[in-house]
C-alpha cells in the first residue's frame, strides 16, 4: 500500500477495497521499518493517526459523504502549526512548543479527513538548503543516505520519496519544497504568494514564505493543492481569488504552449548531467506541439544577494520574539539582559545567529538605504523580468538545481551553500508559482525540472508538467532507502 499514490488511494478506499486503518498502519509501519535510517521524522503521532483513521473509516460506513482525502496518510514540515502536537521548527529554541492552535492547512487537512503521521524535520527556522542545519538531526536522502535532502522541507521530501507519507506539506522562502523535491525525486509545489493562508506557519522571512505540497506525481499534487487554496481572513494576505478545481487542467495538451528558457539559468555552474535531463525534458515537451525558446531574465545574477537581504532582514524581525519570557527555551540568569543574551545564544543554531546579524545589519542605520532598500529595488527589477517574459510566454522551464544531491558536511562555507538556490530564488522574489518534478537522473541521482507559471496561474504549470508526465518514458528507479524494500531496497 505504500506504493500507492493518493489518487489511487482514493479510489480503493472509495470502493472500500482498503480502509483508512489499514493504510495508516502500514504507513506507520513503514515509518518504524526506515525512519531510523532515514531520520524524516521529529515526531511521529501513532496514536492520535490510528484514531482519526478509524473514525474516518467509521464515517464512511455510515454512508457519509467524504473529502476525497479522507483517510489519506501525510506529514507536514515542523514549522506548521499543530493544535496539542510538538512544533519545533528543528530549534533547541522551540524544543518543547506545543501551539495552542492549528494553523490553517492544517485545520483544512484535519477537516477534510486526511490522517496525520508527524511532524517532519527541517534546517532550523527553514533556514538553510540540506537540512543538515536542523537543531536535533540531520535527514538523509533515500536515494543515497550519505547525501542530503535538500532543504529547507528536506523531511517532507525524504517522508513522500521513501514511501512513509503519501503526500506532506512543506514551506518555501527561497526554495525550500523545490529544491529537496529535486533532490529526492518527487513533486514539489511553490503556490503563488498568497494563495495558501500562512496563518500558523512560524515565520521565517513573511513576504517570501509560502506553504505547499510534496507528492509522487502531478495529479497527487493538484488534488492536495485543491485542498488548501482557499481564502483565509486570518492571513491578511491571502487572496480573495477563488481557486479552479486544479485536476481539470491534467488533459495532457500542450500543443501550441509556448514555454521560454532564460539563457541565464543554463549558464556556468550547472552541472553537465543536470543540464542534459533538463534539455531531455525539454525535447519531450517540444514533441508534444509546445514551442520552446530561449529568453532573457537579465536581472537574474542579482537574485543571489537582492534575496539574502530581504529574507534576513524579515528574519530579524520575525525571531525577535523567541526571547524566553513567552515560549519556548528560558536560559536562568540574574537579570534579565543575560536571560535574553543566554537564551538566544544557546536555542539559535550557527546558521540562524548568522541570518539575524546580516539582517539586523542591513537594517540598521546608515545601511538602510545601501542595502536593504537597494535589494527591494532589485526584487521589482526581477518581477518586472519576469512580467515582460509572461507577455509572450505560457511558463518559464528552467533546472531546479544547479547539481544534484551533494554528500553531507561537503559544503562548509555559507556563501557556496546559498549558491544551492540560483534557480529557485528569483520565484519568490516575485511572488510566482513555480513547480519541481523529476526529469531524469545523473549520477543515478535525481534531476529536477522546474516550472514557473504567471501569478495564480498553476492550472497551466500543473498542465505542463503532467503532459511530461505522461510521455517521459517508463520510470522504475525506487530510492535505496525505501518502506517497500526495507532499509536498501
Amino acid at each position: 500500500m505504500t506504493d500507492l499514490t493518493v489518487d489511487l488511494a482514493m479510489a480503493l478506499l472509495e470502493k472500500k477495497e482498503i480502509s483508512a486503518l489499514e493504510l495508516t498502519q502500514a504507513a506507520l509501519t513503514g515509518i518504524e521499518e526506515v525512519d531510523g535510517r532515514l531520520r524524516a521524522f521529529i515526531t511521529v503521532t501513532r496514536e492520535q493517526a490510528l484514531a482519526a483513521a478509524a473514525a474516518v473509516d467509521a464515517r464512511r460506513r455510515s454512508g457519509e459523504k467524504l473529502n476525497p482525502l479522507a483517510g489519506i496518510p501525510m506529514a507536514l514540515k515542523d514549522n506548521i502549526c499543530t493544535r496539542g502536537i510538538l512544533t519545533t521548527c528543528g530549534s533547541r529554541i522551540l524544543y518543547n512548543f506545543v501551539p495552542p492552535y492549528d494553523a490553517a492547512v492544517t485545520e483544512l487537512l484535519r477537516e477534510a479527513g486526511a490522517i496525520l503521521l508527524g511532524k517532519t524535520n527541517l534546517d532550523e527556522f527553514a533556514m538553510g538548503s540540506s537540512t543538515e542545519n536542523s537543531g536535533f538531526f540531520v535527514t538523509r536522502n533515500p536515494w543515497d543516505p550519505e547525501r542530503v535532502p535538500g532543504g529547507s522541507s528536506g523531511g517532507s521530501a525524504a517522508a513522500v520519496a521513501a514511501g512513509e507519507a503519501m503526500f506532506a506539506l512543506g514551506s518555501d522562502t527561497g526554495g525550500s519544497i523545490r529544491q529537496p523535491a529535486a533532490y529526492c525525486g518527487v513533486v514539489g509545489l511553490k503556490p503563488t504568494y498568497g494563495r495558501v493562508s500562512r496563518f500558523g506557519l512560524v515565520a521565517f522571512a513573511s513576504s517570501l514564505d509560502q506553504i505547499g505540497p510534496f507528492t509522487k506525481d502531478v495529479r497527487d499534487c493538484a488534488l492536495v493543492l485543491n485542498a488548501i487554496a482557499v481564502h483565509d481572513p486570518r492571513d491578511s494576505t491571502s487572496a480573495h481569488m477563488p481557486a479552479p478545481d486544479y485536476t481539470t487542467f491534467l488533459d495532457g495538451e500542450v500543443k501550441g504552449m509556448r514555454i521560454g528558457v532564460p539563457r541565464e539559468y543554463l549558464a556556468a555552474g550547472i552541472e553537465e548531467g543536470v543540464k542534459e535531463a533538463v534539455l531531455g525534458a525539454l525535447k519531450v515537451l517540444a514533441s508534444l506541439g509546445a514551442e520552446v525558446e530561449e529568453i532573457s531574465l537579465p536581472h537574474t545574477d542579482y537574485g543571489i544577494p537582492a534575496y539574502y537581504l530581504v529574507a534576513t532582514a524579515e528574519a530579524s524581525s520575525n525571531l525577535a520574539r523567541y526571547d524566553g519570557v513567552q515560549y519556548g527555551l528560558r536560559a536562568e540568569s540574574a537579570n534579565l539582559t543575560d536571560m535574553y543574551k543566554k537564551t538566544r545564544s544557546q536555542g539559535f543554531g550557527d546558521e540562524v545567529k548568522r541570518r539575524i546579524m546580516l539582517g539586523t545589519y542591513s537594517l540598521s542605520s546608515g545601511y538602510y538605504d545601501a542595502y536593504y532598500l537597494k535589494a527591494l529595488k532589485v526584487r521589482t527589477l526581477i518581477r518586472q523580468d519576469f512580467h515582460r517574459a509572461f507577455a509572450s510566454y505560457h511558463c518559464i522551464a528552467t533546472p531546479t538545481t544547479p547539481g544534484v544531491a551533494f554528500k553531507i558536511g561537503a559544503i562548509a562555507d555559507p556563501l557556496t551553500m546559498y549558491m544551492n538556490d540560483v534557480c529557485t530564488i528569483a520565484v519568490n522574489l516575485a511572488g510566482l508559482p513555480a513547480l519541481s518534478m523529476p526529469c531524469g537522473f545523473s549520477g543515478g541521482l535525481p534531476v529536477g525540472l522546474q516550472l514557473i507559471g504567471k501569478p495564480f496561474d498553476e492550472g497551466t504549470i500543473l498542465r505542463v508538467a503532467f503532459a511530461y508526465e505522461q510521455n517521459r518514458g517508463p520510470n522504475h528507479v525506487r530510492p535505496r532507502i525505501s518502506v517497500r524494500g526495507g532499509a536498501f531496497s
